[in-house]
């Protein structure tokens, strides 16, 4: 696989564009009818609080997937500074 479609575009965790599917679920029934009598979007509601699931449990599996690496970065910044350093305005 390309390294360019590894990389999770942090923006765009999903297709917009995909077709709809229908899904059966499960849901407290008391939160469901206080959610229909306020009329609240179940499917927007839903895509949205699984778009921000998905985001973070994304945001993780890359945290873990590349701590080494970040830590080597961290450590080679703290050892020897950063390019950026002498242009600082100190």
């Amino acid at each position: 696989m390309r390294i360019e479609k590894q990389v999770i575009n942090m923006h765009n965790v999903y297709n917009h564009n995909a077709p709809k599917k229908p899904t059966n679920l499960s849901i407290n029934s008391d939160l469901l009818a206080k959610a229909k009598h306020l009329k609240i979007n179940l499917s927007a509601a839903l895509e949205t609080a699984l778009e921000a699931k998905v985001r973070l449990s994304a945001r993780e599996k890359w945290l873990k997937e590349n701590k080494k690496a970040l830590a080597s970065l961290n450590e080679l910044a703290e050892n020897d500074g950063l390019f950026s350093d002498t242009y600082r305005d100190l």
